[in-house]
């Protein structure tokens, strides 16, 4: 199965991202491109939980609703939800509505504030855990990477939920820790180039 498909711009693109044009505007604008800010890092790392059994467009899809429902992922808020938001949010059509997930969400919050209190920020913990350029093999051949196992071990020590290896490794491949855009995507190049320009934040 080819990697790749050619866009309505005659541009070539990785192929997971051919089904939409929603889908389209998420990966030229967004995957695989270094993110530093603990807000959207939350979100990123939330939402792939979220996916874990789904498929990448349902929780897209939904991306809206999961702000709304979650106080735009802003953890502090986040962390002080009750059995009360559970409720709700099991009520809300607008996300998917796992109770162990929207459970993993709030107390992940909650330990998201502990991180920035210990690390610093958020995304100074994440970028930490860079690994190696050489680390996995050619682009879109892994789920799972050593990098992810360890990132994955030490949430789960620290208390996260839902957190597994290969939400990890989706994880590392949104925020752009990893660039997994197959070879021969316009965007492998442009997030070569942003992820040169970029100076991850320094730890606590």
């Amino acid at each position: 199965m080819t990697q790749l498909f050619t866009g309505p711009d005659g541009q070539s693109r990785c192929a997971w991202c051919a089904s939409d044009p929603e889908y389209i505007r998420y990966h030229d604008e967004e995957w695989g491109y270094p993110v530093s800010d603990d807000i959207r890092l939350f979100e990123k790392i939330c939402l792939e939980g979220f996916q874990s059994g789904l498929s990448w467009w349902t929780i897209l899809r939904k991306r809206e609703g999961f702000r709304a429902a979650f106080a735009g992922f802003d953890f502090h808020k986040v962390a002080q939800f009750g059995e009360a938001d559970v409720t709700r949010l099991l009520a809300d059509a607008g996300i998917v509505r796992h109770r162990g997930k929207i459970n993993a969400t709030i107390n992940n919050a909650a330990r998201a504030v502990e991180m920035v209190a210990n690390e610093g920020s958020l995304a100074a913990y994440f970028w930490s855990f860079e690994p190696m350029p050489d680390e996995h093999g050619a682009p879109q051949t892994a789920s799972i990477s050593e990098t992810s196992k360890r990132l994955s071990k030490d949430l789960k020590k620290r208390g996260w939920n839902f957190v597994g290896p290969t939400t990890c490794f989706a994880f590392m491949q949104a925020m752009g820790m990893i660039n997994d855009h197959a070879t021969g995507c316009v965007h492998r190049e442009i997030a070569d180039q942003k992820r040169a320009a970029f100076t991850p934040p320094p730890q606590g």
